[in-house]
């Protein structure tokens, strides 16, 4: 006897024996043990979910010699004949290749007499969004009045091609795709009754190559039993499909954690050596990430017989949930990109150590220069004298404007009307441990340091100075800074201000890289506290104020201008809107 490949010898023939599909099963289940039966079903999903499967099963349920039935016996000749394709009553048409009117007409004309041998004649069309409208249009009324012995089942992995006024007389069913672990145990199984042996990491891999298709998967196990010589093993099927070692993802990962670029590219060297795939390595990368995110929010989630669970619960407890959040985007920007890159190696390499950079930039210590740095005041006068006598005036307005702001009160508004304590679920999104409430009375005025302290802290005050000079590469860390006001200073701690519009940029690891720059400016540990409120004067609300007003001086330069003038009056010119811009 020829072989029968197990997709077809491991067709379920019962609605018991049908897996992944309970939701339809138990609506057909029912309907037929009622007798409530529809004329017309359509069946939809994608390719290998148990559409002609149904109908089949649904055919022999109809025309069962013990009566219409969920649970067909199998035996009789009707049931015979329908598992092997002989049944004269139940037709199967595919519509790829019958799709014209007039193979719709010769259906139809068929179907007005009386079955031969069984209950119901029984119409299966295939793939039924590849008719054409005038097919369509031709069998609309049958479907909808048929003869009482006639049941259409349509199938389609393309409902949206389907016009709505068939699906308007169908009971429509929609086939899910299965869940890799429906298909594992499912695999399991059929390989037990087979008497291969098999390892269970493997079967994963071909549960999740399907990508929900049990047919595609039984095709899979089928050909990983003929390379693995009647086994099926992890090793086998990997080099079938072309999928990565996992070991590798796993040391890609630990080479982030530590930092290690060289071990990165190494690592990257090694896989290129061994002609794997880096778009399928990309993949793979974002799959385990998204295993780790889980098994950082819900250890329980991963299953105890996991082979890699100990290792996917280490690996998760050394990485922040931002970092796996940036790392899984960056990885999938990666495999969208990587047909864009010169070649594949370099769009994998490319996206580990833009990886890499994220990583470094998060853990790189910070390295404000101290205050009394003379080759930095001398390097700002240099700037200063070139940039010409509008820029230094213009910077000494600046320093005089941000000197005025911190003589000014922050406010003298109540702070029970202008701040307000940051909640536990506030401080749960923060998470910073320097963040304290609001006093009850009204904050004091930033203020000088006494003499001793000025000689350990050495600074005048001028916070917008310090931001500008000393955060401006910190990135986002800056972005936090200019919308901070400073409300008070001492030798050991400082009380910055932030407003809700801008609460979400004070984050715990931003939080942490300010308080680490402010430590290495002053020398010395400060103790950081941020308040939530309305900011007055920030850094930034002074040089949007500053940007605004040198906007205005430049447009009433222009509008004064007498060559301007004269344009506009002798030849009708218009100045463009928003097409002036300030020098500075």
């Amino acid at each position: 006897m020829s072989y029968q490949v197990l997709a077809r010898k491991w067709r379920p023939k019962s609605f018991s024996s049908l897996v992944g599909q309970d939701h339809v099963v138990q609506a057909l289940s029912n309907a037929l043990s009622q007798q409530r039966l529809h004329h017309a079903y359509l069946f939809t999903g994608t390719r290998g979910v148990g559409k002609t499967t149904l109908s089949r099963i649904l055919a022999k349920s109809l025309n069962c010699a013990t009566g219409i039935t969920a649970t067909p016996c199998g035996e009789c000749d009707a049931c015979r004949a329908i598992d092997i394709g002989r049944y004269v009553d139940y037709v199967e048409m595919d519509a790829a290749s019958n799709r014209g009117i007039a193979d719709m007409v010769s259906l139809l004309e068929q179907a007005i007499y009386a079955p031969s041998a069984g209950r119901f004649k029984v119409y299966m069309i295939d793939e039924v969004h590849m008719l054409t409208k005038e097919a369509f249009n031709a069998m609309l009324k049958t479907l909808e009045e048929p003869p009482a012995h006639v049941k259409f089942i349509l199938a389609t992995t393309d409902p949206q091609k389907v016009p709505v006024t068939i699906l308007s007389r169908c009971l429509q069913f929609n086939l899910r795709q299965m869940a890799s672990s429906t298909i594992t145990a499912h695999l399991q199984d059929v390989l037990g009754q087979e008497q291969i042996t098999f390892e269970a990491p493997a079967l994963q891999l071909i549960a999740r190559a399907a990508n929900g298709s049990m047919r595609d998967a039984l095709s899979l196990t089928d050909q990983a039993i003929a390379y693995g010589n009647q086994s099926v093993r992890e090793t086998d099927v990997r080099s079938m499909l072309g999928a990565i070692d996992q070991s590798y993802l796993y040391e890609l990962l630990r080479a982030l954690i530590a930092n290690d670029a060289p071990a990165l590219l190494d690592i990257a060297q090694q896989m290129d050596s061994r002609s794997i795939g880096f778009e399928s390595a990309l993949k793979d990368l974002a799959a385990l990430l998204h295993l780790l995110a889980i098994a950082q929010h819900n250890p329980q989630a991963i299953a105890d017989d996991h082979p890699e669970r100990r290792t996917l619960l280490e690996l998760s407890s050394q990485l922040s949930a931002e970092m796996l959040q940036l790392y899984y985007q960056i990885s999938i920007l990666g495999h969208r990109d990587i047909g864009l890159a010169p070649d594949a190696y370099a769009g994998f390499t490319m996206t580990l150590l833009r990886m890499l950079a994220f990583k470094a930039d998060a853990m790189a210590p910070t390295s404000a220069a101290p205050a009394g740095n003379a080759g930095s005041t001398e390097n700002n006068a240099r700037a200063t004298s070139a940039s010409g006598g509008a820029r230094a005036a213009l910077a000494q307005s600046r320093q005089a404007a941000a000197q005025n702001v911190q003589q000014e009160p922050a406010s003298t508004t109540p702070v029970g009307l202008m701040e307000t304590t940051i909640s536990v679920t506030e401080a749960a999104v923060i998470n910073q441990p320097v963040i304290e409430s609001p006093q009850t009375e009204e904050p004091a005025p930033a203020q000088p340091v006494s003499n001793n302290e000025a000689e350990t802290v050495n600074w005048d005050g001028n916070w917008r100075s310090l931001v500008e000079n000393h955060l401006s590469k910190l990135g986002l860390v800056r972005a936090l800074a200019q919308n901070c006001e400073l409300v008070s200073y001492d030798a050991d701690q400082m009380t910055l201000r932030i407003g809700d519009a801008h609460k979400h940029l004070a984050s715990t690891n931003y939080l942490d890289k300010l308080n680490s720059a402010l430590n290495n400016y002053f020398g010395r540990r400060i103790k950081l506290t941020i308040q939530v409120g309305q900011e007055a004067n920030t850094p930034a609300r002074q040089m949007a104020v500053e940007k605004a007003e040198l906007q205005d001086q430049a447009k009433d330069a222009i509008l004064s201008d007498h060559f301007v003038q004269g344009l506009m009056q002798e030849m009708g010119a218009t100045i463009v809107p928003n097409s002036i811009k300030p020098l500075h």
